[in-house]
């Protein structure tokens, strides 16, 4: 294999063609980072959590190859990732992800002690995730925790403490997390169920639409908790029916259980995170 091509290998390693992943866990991170900065984070901090998110989802990603390299290679839509295709060895892709985290922990070196503690706890999640779907039925659930950890984490860097607003938006974040991947475990249900592995999309089977509009419910109750806590202004409600409008969407592609509408539901859940950041940015902004 040339130097090009390793590197290629590399880039698809980490998802560097698939940002949607680093968004849905970036979109989280700002709207703490904002509501804990009552909307003017110091730049600094945010450039390492900006960064940060990249650098801990393409460690994410390398870990997951990793744990599922036996598993894709019998799944259509993956059977052409790095590590089960043989370009890139198990071992390579461990180093990868611990190397990221590495250099994520280093990043935060200006923070507070309180914020590197999270950070211990944020990586172990992060890698335990890839694992979780051989013997937990709900993984996504999960997920969720790993792509909230930004939203304690922004609040102890800014704040040195964790008041009950981040909580509140952590507990929806994990629920939009179930919503959105939920619909992406839709997409290969078939293939997980033939080759034994647990997804929420198995487990909540007949009721899986309906699972994913009460997950949507109680992020969208949990958003207008929060804006009461936060004493955001009515304008946060731009955002936040906007983020409603496409949770609507979402529904009606999921409702058909096709896998071209589900990854489009899945894909889309960009949009939703970023009207409900926009809701925040205006909630905060505009008396």
């Amino acid at each position: 294999m040339s130097f090009l091509d390793r590197l290629r290998a590399y880039a698809y390693l980490i998802r560097l063609d698939k940002p949607i992943g680093t968004l849905l866990l970036l979109w989280p991170t700002l709207w703490g980072l904002w509501l804990a900065s009552s909307g003017i984070p110091d730049l600094n901090t945010l450039f390492i959590f900006v960064v940060g998110t990249f650098l801990m989802r393409s460690a994410g990603c390398a870990m997951n190859d990793y744990a599922d390299r036996d598993f894709d290679r019998h799944v259509q839509r993956t059977k052409e990732r790095p590590v089960t295709s043989g370009k890139i060895s198990g071992k390579e892709a461990v180093a990868v992800a611990l190397t990221l985290a590495l250099i994520a922990f280093l990043l935060i070196q200006p923070l507070n002690a309180f914020t590197k503690q999270l950070s211990v706890l944020a990586l172990a999640v992060a890698f335990i995730y890839p694992f979780t779907k051989r013997f937990f039925a709900m993984p996504q659930a999960i997920l969720g925790i790993a792509f909230g950890f930004g939203i304690p984490m922004a609040y102890a860097a800014i704040l040195d403490f964790i008041p009950l607003e981040a909580w509140v938006l952590f507990v929806g974040n994990i629920f939009w997390a179930i919503a959105y991947d939920t619909a992406y475990a839709m997409v290969d249900r078939e293939d997980d169920l033939r080759l034994g592995l647990r997804t929420s999309a198995i487990t909540f089977g007949k009721y899986d639409v309906v699972a994913i509009g009460i997950c949507y419910g109680i992020l969208f109750i949990t958003q207008l908790w929060v804006a009461q806590l936060a004493d955001l202004s009515n304008y946060f409600l731009v955002g936040w029916f906007m983020a409603l409008a496409c949770a609507i969407y979402h529904m009606q592609l999921v409702s058909t259980r096709k896998r071209e509408e589900c990854f489009l539901a899945f894909r889309h859940n960009n949009w939703l995170g970023g009207f409900v950041f926009l809701g925040i940015v205006l909630g905060l902004s505009i008396n």
